[in-house]
């Protein structure tokens, strides 16, 4: 049995997974997430803690106690800053706080190796400017920064007492070289920082460490291996079988992604995209970032007094007026790619006295559609070909959102057993890895299909002709989204 923990935005996940690669049980625990101020996003490392050992308690005792190693997966890019005894400084900056979008812009001039070296264009949702940010209004706790750790391996610490990370996290951070997979020390210098306060990187199924007694005693365990795990899409990646060149996925989770997997190390800072490590040795990936997908159906539950994002599909679904004249903007925190604006913002268009809760709904559905859309022509611009896109999150489980999504991409959409995991899935299948190494294409094959979603021409037709209008939208409002 094997045991994979994702430390989600919204919730820890855990997963076992048994010898032949089934999932057999699962749990969740939410985590609590603050927004102080404009543009700030936080929360508490003890938090993370708290939620994971609740998520691994709900899993079966029987089949808990038969776990023979664990995997890591996790949010990317949160900065939790340890003083000399490995206590948190402050709350934890998350991947959708905004407020470093000067920081990013002077580093970006600063240092041409956060493009040459990291492959990409600083962004507030990356690590490095958080640091610059911290640098500049926090001196104090900055002058006391022993450690520099992301979310999961926060975690790992509390686990093993090891200071760890894995390359497919890490690379998210800017501080790294790539293509060469190793820290880079100008651009850790060009945030006053140095190697000494970044953890160990390792592969993704490399152990990093075994748990600690009590933690073992907590959960029922024995003192069990703790592998390096992965950035929370790279181990989703991992869990539907996204190894190889042109496989992709898109994720429907709070944020939303899609992810191309490669076997060499590419990259386009102009375009947006994000260039990473894979959490497997020698694969990369490119990848595009929306800050709110699935969220975006949160905010609309909340505004139309729908119970929940189910309902509200359904809704949309039997209205059934694909191309509805209401048009969203799902910029509700900012957006990455391709726009890299943390001042964007969310809009909903063209209301009339008949719009109603399914319209909204539908309007929602669509308009994080074109949202990916951008993101997926952001990656094609950068040379690589897409074979197939899995889906995984929680949006996976609608097919009428995959109708929508897969007539606005133009491409089939694989629905795999499993995918709702996620990144738990894969992190569970990297500890798999780590103690019965295999081939790939046995150990993260993609599971089985459960449906395949393909798109309709007179779908895809009503909806180009939307699109187009959604992009005039933004483009008209660019200007009025400034902060002020």
């Amino acid at each position: 049995m094997f045991l994979g923990i994702d430390i989600g935005t919204s919730s820890v996940k855990a997963l076992l997974l048994n010898d032949a690669g089934s999932v057999v049980d699962t749990s969740s625990a939410e985590i609590p997430i603050s927004r102080p101020r404009p543009l700030w996003s936080e929360q508490k490392p003890a938090d993370w803690w708290t939620a994971t050992n609740m998520a691994v308690a709900g899993l079966d005792v029987n089949k808990r106690h038969k776990v023979r190693a664990v995997g890591l997966s996790g949010q990317m890019h949160g900065a939790t800053l340890l003083d000399k005894s490995l206590t948190p400084l402050r709350p934890a900056i998350l991947w959708n706080d905004g407020r470093s979008l000067s920081e990013s812009a002077e580093l970006q001039a600063r240092e041409p190796d956060f493009a040459a070296k990291g492959g990409n264009i600083v962004m507030p949702g990356f690590t490095a400017p958080k640091l610059e940010w911290v640098r500049r209004h926090e001196p104090d706790i900055f002058a006391r920064i022993h450690k520099v750790l992301l979310p999961k391996d926060y975690v790992r610490l509390r686990m093993t007492g090891e200071i760890a990370s894995d390359m497919s996290d890490s690379a998210g951070t800017l501080w790294m070289d790539v293509a060469k997979r190793r820290w880079h020390a100008p651009l850790l210098a060009a945030c006053g920082l140095s190697e000494d306060q970044m953890p160990t990187l390792y592969e993704g199924p490399e152990e990093t460490g075994l748990l600690r007694q009590e933690a073992a005693e907590a959960w029922g365990m024995d003192r069990v291996p703790v592998v390096a795990g992965g950035g929370d899409n790279a181990a989703g990646a991992v869990g539907v079988g996204v190894v190889d060149e042109g496989d992709a996925l898109l994720s429907l989770g709070t944020s939303g992604v899609i992810f191309v997997a490669g076997n060499k190390f590419r990259s386009n800072p102009g375009s947006a995209a994000h260039a990473f490590c894979h959490a497997l040795p020698d694969r990369w990936h490119l990848m595009s970032v929306m800050l709110s997908a699935a969220s975006c159906l949160d905010w609309a539950c909340r505004a139309t007094g729908t119970k929940d994002a189910e309902r509200l599909i359904e809704k949309a679904e039997q209205d059934g007026t694909i191309a509805c004249q209401e048009v969203f903007l799902p910029y509700m925190s900012g957006e990455r790619t391709p726009h890299n604006n943390p001042y964007a913002s969310g809009v909903l268009f063209g209301l009339t006295h008949d719009s109603n809760t399914a319209q909204i709904a539908q309007a929602v559905l669509e308009g994080v559609a074109f949202g990916m859309a951008d993101g997926l022509d952001a990656l094609l611009a950068c040379g690589i070909d897409i074979k197939s896109i899995s889906v995984i999150g929680g949006g996976s489980q609608s097919a009428y959102w995959g109708r929508i999504l897969a007539a606005v991409l133009k491409r089939p959409l694989f629905y795999r057993d499993g995918a709702s995991s996620g990144p738990a899935l894969g992190a569970a299948r990297l500890a798999r890895y780590s103690q019965h190494p295999m081939p790939y294409e046995d150990a993260f094959g993609a599971p089985a299909t459960t449906n395949v979603i393909e798109p309709h021409d007179a779908d895809m037709d009503r909806l180009d002709a939307k699109r187009e209008k959604f992009s005039r939208l933004y483009t008209a409002l660019s200007h009025e989204f400034t902060g002020a």
